[in-house]
């Protein structure tokens, strides 16, 4: 089991580092629609597919003492300096290689913490959420020292396959009472 875990905590972390490598270059503005006239009726052609949300701020921090709240991505030596022990996790992010802003990862089957990690402004904090890597494939509220982090799914998921990431909000909730909402991706898996 050991080996497993190491196996998941090394992938994890390769990922993570080939993600930190790769350069993501913004998405190109839609071009213009262009109407066609059918029978003197003017039609447009419909609107492409928004790309998936990259990691962005939904809005500024909200109450508390006023100071704001800043979440980083987690680079591969974060995880690798704080594993998280778990078969199967969960990442909220952005599309494609962007580094996740939040990883979790717990056992299937299990009553027991699914734990996960969040970088507050350079410090790597840990979370947890009861219930195990079932408990958090949709979702989830993740409480550590000082905060909660509420995972909302908010669409259906992106493309096919066995655990297709999936739109959602992440909502990080400080003890004085002050928040801020992140958009991104959840995606679960191996």
């Amino acid at each position: 089991m050991a080996a497993r875990h190491l196996a998941l905590s090394a992938a994890l972390a390769a990922l993570l580092g080939a993600a930190a490598c790769s350069e993501q270059k913004p998405a190109e503005p839609a071009a213009p629609v262009e109407s066609r006239s059918v029978a003197g009726v003017e039609a447009a052609a419909p609107p492409p597919e928004p790309a998936p949300a990259v990691p962005a701020s939904s809005g500024e921090t909200v109450g508390g003492d006023g100071s704001a709240i800043t979440l980083n991505t987690l680079s591969a030596a974060d995880v690798e300096a704080n594993p998280v022990q778990g078969e199967l996790g969960c990442s909220f992010g952005g599309a494609g290689a962007t580094p996740p802003l939040l990883i979790a990862k717990g056992d299937v089957g299990t009553k027991d913490s699914a734990f996960g990690l969040v970088k507050v402004g350079d410090y790597v904090e840990r979370v947890a959420q009861p219930g195990g890597f079932n408990a958090i494939t949709k979702g989830g509220t993740f409480s550590g020292q000082g905060k909660t982090i509420v995972i909302a799914l908010t669409g259906p998921a992106i493309g096919g396959g066995e655990s297709p990431p999936r739109p959602a909000t992440l909502t990080y909730q400080r003890a004085d009472g002050a928040s801020r909402v992140f958009t991104g991706l959840w995606t679960c898996g191996p």
